[in-house]
C-alpha cells in the first residue's frame, strides 16, 4: 500500500497549511478570549472551496475526494481548533445528509450556496435529555395545513448562531423508538425557528454553540429530508462520516501542540544545555509524534473508504479513527504542555488553549465509551 500523497493531496494541504499560519494563528487567541466567530475567515474558505470540499462541481463543490477533506480540516485545526470544528460540521453533518438523502430539488435549492460557504450550515440531533441515545429525541413534528409544525429544543449545536441551514431530527410518530423519528431541513428565519443561549465551553471558544428553539415552527411539507421515519439511519450514517473529521481536527491539535513544544525544547536551556537533549524530553516527543502519525494514518483509512461511487462501510473504521486521534490529542497535549512547565500553563502561550479544546473530541460526535461500543458491535458480529 502506498501512503504517498498525491499531488492533490499535497496541494491541499499547502494551500490549508498557508491558510491556517497566515490567517488562523495570528488571531486564534484573540478570537478566543473574546468568543468571536472568525467569519471573515469562513468566507474565505468558502472561496477556495473548502467549504463544499468533496460534493460535486454541478453544486458548486470542489470535487475533491475525502482524503482530500480530512487533509483540510486537520491543517485548518492545527491554526485554530474552533475554525476546524466549524468547516467539520458544516461539511459532514449538514452538507452530507441533504446530498445522500436530500431529493434533486433538495440538493439544487441548498447545496450550491452551502459549498460556497455563502451559507452555513449546522446538525441537529442532541437535546438536553437526549445525547448518546439519540432514540430518546422528544422534539416534535406534526402535519398541518400541508405543512411541517415543529416544537422541542436542541442543545450544543456546533454553527447554531450563524447558520443559514439546519438539519433537525424529530419524532413524527408518538411510538417510541428510533422508528418514529424523521429529518427535516430548516431555514434560518422560519416561523417559530430560534436561537437559544450560547454555551460557555471550556475550549473551542469561537466556535458558535448554542440552543435551537422551535416554537410552533412552521417549514413546508417538501422541506422533509429522505422518508418519514428515516431520521435515525440518516443521522447514524451522517454521524459516522462526522467522526472522521473530529478525527482529523484531534490530529490538527496534536500536531499544533507537538510543533510548539519542540520549538520550545529548542530554545529553552537548563543546566547549560537546551531541554531536547533530555532523555526524557526525547521521549516525550518520540511518543506524541508516534501518536500523531497512527492518528493520521487511521483517519486516512477510514476517510479512504468514502472515496468514489462505491464506497464501503466504514463505521468502524470510523469509530477507531475519532476514539484514537481523539484520545491522543489528549495525550500529545498533556505532554507538550509538560515539557512547556509553568509557561504551558499561563495564557502567554497557546499550550493551554491546545488542551482545552482537545478535550471534547472526546465527547462530541459520539464519546469515547460509544465509539468502543460501535467498535465493539462491528468486531463481535464479524
Amino acid at each position: 500500500m502506498d501512503f504517498t500523497l498525491s499531488e492533490e493531496h499535497q496541494m491541499i494541504r499547502d494551500q490549508c497549511r498557508k491558510f491556517a499560519d497566515k490567517e488562523l494563528k495570528p488571531i486564534a487567541a484573540e478570537y478566543n478570549r473574546n468568543h468571536k466567530f472568525p467569519m471573515e475567515q469562513v468566507k474565505k474558505l468558502g472561496e477556495m472551496g473548502i467549504m463544499g470540499i468533496v460534493y460535486p462541481e454541478e453544486y458548486n463543490g470542489a470535487g475533491m475526494d475525502y482524503i482530500s477533506y480530512v487533509i483540510a480540516v486537520e491543517e485548518i485545526s492545527r491554526g485554530g481548533a474552533s475554525t476546524g470544528v466549524t468547516v467539520s460540521a458544516h461539511n459532514s453533518l449538514c452538507l452530507s445528509p441533504i446530498y445522500y438523502f436530500g431529493n434533486e430539488e433538495q440538493k439544487k435549492k441548498y447545496l450550491p450556496r452551502l459549498c460556497t460557504g455563502e451559507h452555513i450550515g449546522c446538525f441537529g440531533i442532541t437535546e438536553p435529555g437526549a445525547g448518546s441515545d439519540a432514540a430518546g429525541t422528544t422534539t416534535k413534528a406534526e402535519r398541518k395545513n400541508g405543512n411541517w409544525i415543529l416544537n422541542g429544543t436542541k442543545t450544543f449545536i456546533t454553527n447554531g448562531g450563524v447558520a443559514d441551514i439546519a438539519v433537525v431530527m424529530a419524532r413524527t410518530a408518538k411510538d417510541g423508538g428510533h422508528k418514529g423519528l424523521s429529518m427535516f431541513i430548516i431555514e434560518k428565519g422560519s416561523p417559530g425557528f430560534l436561537v437559544g443561549k450560547n454555551e460557555g465551553k471550556m475550549g473551542l471558544l469561537s466556535s458558535s454553540t448554542t440552543e435551537l428553539i422551535f416554537d410552533n415552527c412552521e417549514i413546508p411539507y417538501e422541506n422533509l429530508l429522505g422518508e418519514e421515519g428515516q431520521g435515525f439511519k440518516i443521522a447514524m450514517h451522517t454521524l459516522d462520516g462526522g467522526r472522521i473529521g473530529i478525527a482529523a481536527q484531534a490530529v490538527g491539535i496534536s500536531q499544533a501542540a507537538m510543533e510548539d513544544a519542540i520549538a520550545y525544547a529548542k530554545e529553552r536551556k537548563q543546566f547549560n544545555k537546551s531541554i531536547c537533549e533530555f532523555q526524557a524530553i526525547q521521549w516525550m516527543i518520540a511518543d506524541m509524534a508516534t501518536d500523531i502519525e497512527a492518528a493520521r494514518l487511521m483517519t486516512y483509512q477510514a476517510a479512504g473508504l468514502l472515496n468514489g461511487d462505491n464506497r464501503q462501510k466504514y463505521s468502524k473504521q470510523a469509530a477507531m479513527a475519532k476514539l484514537f486521534a481523539s484520545e491522543a490529542s489528549h495525550r500529545v497535549t498533556h505532554k507538550a504542555l509538560q515539557i512547556l512547565g509553568g509557561y504551558g500553563y499561563t495564557t502567554e502561550y497557546p499550550m493551554e488553549r491546545y488542551c482545552r479544546d482537545a478535550r471534547i473530541t472526546e465527547i462530541y460526535e459520539g464519546t469515547s465509551e460509544m465509539m468502543r461500543l460501535v467498535i465493539a458491535t462491528n468486531v463481535l458480529k464479524s
